[in-house]
């Protein structure tokens, strides 16, 4: 593709050097201060994930921050973090053709009482002079990028930061048919499980707020530590992030003027506390399933009508199974236990699973215009970490047309709505630019077109290579003033271009 071959060519030529030394971890940890702590620093061979020591094994860190305190497993989980968001298979991922010598560093961030909050930075002996900071999806931790942004980047020299969003992963809370009493926020793994698990971002301590605070942070980090290992601040700085990683970049992008020139969201939360949000919109998802299901996934059935009525993207079913059925998966691993998660920080009164043994209805019955006419305050929580669309940097959103989870009229085109909204119109004549790319048959996990474990669906795109792509034209529209292509559907098979065959919105959500 296209595409591919202008990222490899980007990496192979590099960019001119502002620093030729190699970095020190000394000089690192001196520029950060007691800002970190116990941090876990080397002078590497290679920074990509060809080099192993690069992302740590699942639960090599067993403590929280006070080196004391017991973290369960499931709580540090970065091996399996960095494929959540990139394809199944290798030869699928971003391209590795040279070693990026330098110094990786991770460590606590001092300013979080709980003792959960993470920074990474990955500094290139051959540096670009610029830095590119991450968000993470889900819970994941601070490398949870790395096989999609951050093996990009380094290959080019660009200093790499990332965080966790203050919060660590989960914990497993209890094994039983009923929620365990002992944990005051328990959700099950999924709907066919009896496994109860404990998200630290329930905690009392840990508000969604701090998402957008660590992003900032993390920029603000990355800059001391460019200037401690290269003697100066990076000449531009880019914010990039998957899904809740993509809402940081709006938020990043929204509030920071003064630390980022532009940013990359690719399938972001939308949060708008009148709707959209995911408390609106998985229960509708969540309530027809069962009548789906039992039609033997007919799209003609009353359940598959009222999803996709609620937003949803039709389902492709290559076989009438639960792993056969796009929407099953979703249904199995996310929809669920991700409106659970969401409830229980903005609506926490309220009882998850009504009938005390877990029925799916409980979640699925969940009415949040009907809590919040109730209940005002919740809707206050929800509008304190709100996607406003008032940008005040150059910001490209990255979406694919059949993303269950977070659909795209549901959020991209949502926020696209904010962003022109906040403007009065006339996008394309006002500064900062936005654009909206919508990939064809994109989705929101990439695995689900190459997973070799379960059944795999071809009929998907992957997103990353074009996401990867928004990032080229955006650093080439922020340095060279060069015009970003018009927001558009991008074809199954095409790039993004600056005279697409369909501007604007793609006709439909699945194209054969």
């Amino acid at each position: 593709m296209v595409l591919r071959k202008i990222s490899l060519a980007a990496i192979a030529l590099g960019a001119s050097s502002a620093a030729s030394a190699a970095v020190t971890c000394d000089q690192v940890i001196q520029a950060l201060g007691t800002q970190i702590s116990n941090p876990i620093c080397f002078h590497s061979t290679d920074l990509t994930t060809a080099n192993p020591l690069t992302t740590p094994a699942d639960n090599s860190i067993t403590t929280f921050a006070d080196g004391i305190t017991p973290l369960p497993p499931g709580g540090f989980t970065p091996t399996t973090d960095r494929s959540v968001i990139s394809p199944a298979l290798a030869t699928n991922r971003t391209p590795i053709t040279k070693s990026v010598p330098g110094v990786q560093l991770d460590a606590w961030l001092t300013d979080d009482p709980t003792g959960q909050a993470r920074f990474l930075i990955r500094l290139p002996d051959d540096w670009n002079g610029k830095l590119v900071v991450a968000g993470a999806s889900g819970t994941r931790s601070e490398f949870n990028g790395d096989f999609a942004w951050s093996d990009y980047v380094v290959q080019q020299g660009y200093a790499y930061a990332s965080q966790n969003k203050g919060v660590l992963n989960l914990k497993v809370a209890g094994v039983s048919n009923t929620p365990p009493a002992s944990d005051p926020t328990p959700c099950r793994l999924n709907p066919l499980s009896i496994v109860w698990v404990h998200f630290y971002d329930n905690d009392l301590l840990k508000p969604f707020t701090q998402w957008t605070q660590y992003m900032i942070e993390a920029a603000q980090l990355g800059r001391l530590a460019t200037k401690g290992a290269y003697n100066h601040f990076p000449a531009h700085t880019y914010a990039v992030g998957t899904s809740n990683g993509g809402y940081q970049v709006r938020r990043a992008i929204e509030e920071a003027p003064n630390l980022f020139d532009g940013g990359v969201d690719w399938e972001g939360t939308f949060v708008d506390p009148a709707g959209p949000n995911i408390l609106i919109d998985l229960p509708p998802a969540i309530a027809n399933w069962p009548d789906y299901l039992a039609s033997g996934f007919s799209s003609n059935s009353q359940g598959a009508q009222n999803i996709v009525a609620a937003g949803y993207p039709p389902d492709v079913v290559n076989s009438p199974t639960l792993t056969g059925s796009l929407w099953g998966n979703y249904w199995n691993q996310f929809w669920e236990v991700t409106q659970c998660q969401w409830q229980k920080r903005f609506d926490p009164t309220w009882q998850t699973y009504n009938d005390g043994v877990g029925d799916i209805t409980g979640t699925g019955g969940y009415d949040y215009l009907a809590r919040v006419a109730a209940d005002p305050s919740i809707a206050a929580r929800v509008a304190a970490i709100a996607t406003t669309g008032k940008i005040k940097r150059p910001l490209i959103t990255v979406a694919g047309t059949l993303d269950a989870l977070l659909p795209i009229k549901r959020g991209a085109r949502a926020y696209e709505t904010v962003v022109d909204a906040s403007r009065k119109g006339n996008n394309n004549q006002r500064e900062p630019q936005y654009r909206l790319y919508e990939i064809q048959n994109g989705n929101h996990i990439e695995s689900y077109k190459d997973r070799t474990n379960l059944p795999s669906f071809p009929q998907l795109e992957f997103i990353e290579p074009h996401a990867q792509m928004a990032f080229e034209l955006l650093v080439g529209h922020v340095e060279g003033n060069e015009a970003l292509p018009p927001s558009q559907c991008v074809p199954r098979g095409g790039d993004i271009s600056s005279t697409p065959q369909q501007p604007g919105h793609c006709a439909n959500l699945l194209a054969p």
